[in-house]
């Protein structure tokens, strides 16, 4: 790997960097000093202002850069909340405004949130007392789980700020709670008074007594005959990393990494001969929703917004060479806020390699002495994982030599558990050991993409493949095409992957043509699965609306960060996409928005406790029309 000069790298800042701790710590001394901020203000949330797509495509190397952070502040004391922007190349605050959290939602989770939940259930007599009629009286190993409250705002605490806590249990301090769910039991604790609100105690259930043990010393001796796997580029790897700005086999592109959304990526291009050709201005994980399936009262209640309501790039890991990413790494550190504002670094926060992906094209010629042209495939891995509560995330973008670009989240950890009566089973989840139920549940993704298709100014068209109907032009009744229809208005932009004609959605320049005369077009092929199974009406339904479509179409607005609103957390619901998409907008050749939503509707296996192998989803982006013919052609055999 080359590398510009470092002193070239820091001196070319670009407005689309990632945040610094020096900008982190200016931001908070400027509302110290305006008086927006003092000893009992939190910050759940710090983050760049974005500017919008046309200053940042405008922007070249040694133009000024005005920084702005939109910082999201809440007063544990009182639970007031609000939102600033704070101008940190100026040191000005530019905004301030109070949120109202009963119409706006709240502020996401902090970390101090998670020790005062448990500290206040343990402490309530009620939850004591239910515990000891369970025949549990020594609580030092109870884990009191903070989860975001959701619709617990339906009880008409709609200015609270809540989070809702279930029990489990561990046999000794290094043991798996998940194992051992305490059922039936669950409080509400207002974080801000700091106490147990409401305590819903429907009837004990015996608690699994069997271990969910999955270290390598509790599983007997480890299987023999893996002879060692080395994959080594004597010569370091083949991409290039300048600041944040990353080049790699004719694709070019920056990496950001904010609290929120995590992995970022930003202005990607693609050189086409002399010709550096955008495919996306911007793109990332902007929400994912986990919404369970069971009807029992004590966990009817259990849906959550991952990135909204306990911020993914505040939970991500310090990755680890070797166990994480294997192969030629270069690992990205990322600069975070706490929650008191100051600026902290986590160390290999993105992790970025080549692998080996199989062949890419080979062709063997028969009518020439079987001369046989292969070229194998390589390509770019950017990711990063994060863990929230039981389950842990891998999300990785690829980027292939033919100008593919591909996704996956890789889902692994242990599953959410509650209890049952040994052997009864459930028709809302799997039994994974004696008592211990692995309840049903979807992971509804939702990936923000903003098109730039050779440009600002894109169409979005949904295509099926369909049969010709038997007749004069069919008279075998063996043919097929496809048909197109323009989305051409975004109160029509939720629409629905269906595999039976083969959905998918192409991303058409009409301004541009490749040599057919056609438009040329990156095309987005999904992995159809189940939408949002929560029925109308429901909670989960209102807040996570934007799962109930495989895609929205919006146009770009420099203020629609994410599809289930700004605040999710304790929103009553319609935020994001259905507010976005009620009145319509017309979408045609014009600066859009995609709002991909995929992932698994998980039905946990036996083979899944007590830790889980990966299951994989994802998406992929595929030229189509978009190069004059295979951009591979020139890889070297």
């Amino acid at each position: 790997m080359t590398c510009c000069h470092p002193q070239r790298a820091a001196a070319d800042a670009h407005p689309l960097d990632p945040l610094t701790a020096d900008e982190i710590d200016s931001a908070r001394r400027v509302l110290q000093h305006s008086g927006k901020a003092g000893e009992f203000t939190r910050f759940p949330l710090v983050l760049l202002d974005e500017p919008d797509r046309h200053t940042a495509t405008a922007h070249r190397d040694g133009d000024h850069v005005t920084r702005r952070l939109r910082v999201t502040l809440l007063d544990s004391r009182t639970g007031a909340a609000a939102e600033a922007v704070v101008d940190v190349t100026a040191g000005l605050l530019l905004s301030h405004r109070e949120l109202d959290p009963a119409t706006e939602g709240q502020p996401p989770v902090t970390f101090e949130e998670y020790e005062v939940v448990d500290s206040v259930v343990k402490g309530d007599p009620g939850w004591r007392k239910a515990m000891a009629e369970r025949g549990i009286t020594d609580t030092g190993l109870a884990i009191c789980a903070p989860l975001c409250a959701g619709s617990a705002t339906d009880h008409g605490d709609g200015g609270r700020r809540l989070l809702r806590s279930l029990t489990w249990l561990r046999c000794d301090a290094t043991d798996s709670p998940w194992a051992h769910p305490v059922g039936g039991l669950f409080a509400d604790v207002d974080v801000i008074e700091r106490r147990v609100v409401r305590l819903i105690d429907t009837g004990a259930v015996p608690v699994p007594a069997e271990c969910g043990r999955y270290e390598a010393e509790f599983n007997g001796p480890p299987r023999t005959g893996l002879r060692p796997l080395e994959i080594r580029q004597p010569q370091g790897p083949s991409f290039e990393i300048c600041g944040r700005q990353l080049s790699w086999q004719k694709w070019s592109f920056r990496i950001d990494f904010n609290a929120r959304e995590g992995l970022v990526l930003h202005q990607i291009t693609f050189r086409d001969g002399d010709r550096e050709r955008s495919v996306l201005h911007r793109a990332s994980l902007a929400e994912m929703a986990v919404a369970y399936g069971e009807a029992e009262a004590s966990r009817n209640w259990v849906a959550f917004l991952d990135a909204g309501e306990y911020s993914l790039g505040r939970n991500a890991n310090a990755l680890k060479l070797g166990c994480d990413c294997l192969g030629e790494i270069r690992y990205l550190d990322a600069v975070l806020a706490d929650d008191e504002g100051a600026a902290y670094t986590l160390p290999n926060a993105v992790c970025v390699h080549e692998e080996d992906a199989g062949l890419l094209w080979k062709h063997t010629d028969i009518f020439n002495d079987d001369a046989a042209h292969s070229r194998r495939a390589r390509r770019l891995v950017v990711s990063y994982i994060a863990t929230v509560g039981n389950y842990d995330y891998g999300f990785y973008w690829y980027f292939h030599q033919d100008g593919t670009i591909g996704f996956e989240a890789k889902s692994t950890g242990i599953v959410q558990t509650s209890a049952i009566r040994p052997g009864t089973g459930s028709p809302h989840g799997t039994e994974v050991a004696p008592g211990l139920l692995a309840p049903y549940h979807q992971h509804l993704f939702c990936v923000r993409l903003d098109a730039a298709v050779d440009g600002a100014r894109n169409t979005v068209e949904e295509v099926d493949v369909v049969p010709v109907p038997t007749g004069p032009g069919n008279p075998n009744g063996n043919a097929f095409t496809v048909r197109g229809t323009v989305i051409a208005d975004s109160a029509e932009g939720g629409r629905i992957a269906d595999a039976a004609v083969g959905r998918r959605w192409r991303i058409t320049n009409p301004g541009v043509r490749n040599r057919m005369g056609e438009p040329v077009a990156y095309t987005l092929v999904p992995q159809p699965g189940p939408v949002l199974l929560a029925r109308p009406g429901s909670a989960a339904r209102r807040r996570m609306a934007y799962g109930t479509k495989h895609l929205w179409v919006t146009r770009y607005r420099p203020d629609r960060h994410y599809p289930a609103g700004d605040y999710p957390n304790q929103h009553p619901g319609g935020a994001g996409l259905p507010e976005w998409t009620a009145a319509g907008e017309p979408l045609e050749n014009t600066e859009l928005t995609l709002w991909h939503t995929f992932g698994p509707t998980h039905l946990p296996r036996l083979e899944e406790w007590p830790v889980m192998p990966v299951d994989v989803s994802g998406f992929m982006l595929r030229p189509t029309g978009f190069f004059d013919r295979n951009p591979a052609l020139d890889l070297p055999s």
